[in-house]
């Protein structure tokens, strides 16, 4: 499906192997316009509780380079009797219990996490480009992912979306 007036195309990955197989695909089966650009689209999820609480792992091996303190976060919270809710600051419940202690430590430590999961999925995917000697435009954006995608396909204006698939079903958008 060689094709030279590709103007522009966009590759969503996500640290799937699958979504690097698109990738590797789209770098061997498709030609753009010389002023046409092949963009590696990566949708970080918004930081929330979620990713703090079950961080997941660092794909690829992770980073060449790890930062200093990469180790995994653990909270504890002691409040007495308190049953506390987690949500971006610690919230607390039950009786007695009043007002919001924040905790911006934990949120820049989630915050932390998932930038180490988008370099290494970058890393990763810029090294399955250079290994085929094609030039790239990296770009990522913070988001639900089957939104983000769609809108950076349009302000774009790509010709074509280029995405793995894990068998999750048919795309619904």
């Amino acid at each position: 499906m060689a094709t030279a007036n590709l103007s522009s195309v966009v590759v969503a990955v996500d640290g799937s192997e699958e979504s690097m197989k698109a990738l590797r695909w789209a770098l061997d089966s498709l030609r753009l316009r010389p002023d046409g650009a092949l963009v590696v689209l990566h949708v970080q999820p918004p930081p929330g509780i979620a990713a703090g609480l079950n961080p997941g792992p660092i794909p690829f091996g992770g980073p060449s380079k790890r930062p200093r303190n990469s180790h995994l976060l653990r909270v504890r919270v002691l409040a007495g009797s308190c049953p506390l809710a987690l949500t971006d600051s610690f919230v607390g419940r039950g009786a007695g219990c009043s007002g919001v202690a924040e905790v911006p430590a934990f949120t820049q430590a989630i915050e932390s996490h998932q930038r180490r999961i988008t370099d290494a999925i970058l890393e990763h995917a810029l090294k399955i480009c250079s290994d085929k000697n094609v030039e790239v435009k990296t770009q990522v954006v913070v988001g639900d992912p089957k939104e983000k995608i769609c809108e950076v396909a349009a302000e774009l204006k790509a010709d074509l979306l280029v995405m793995g698939c894990r068998a999750f079903g048919p795309v619904k958008r």
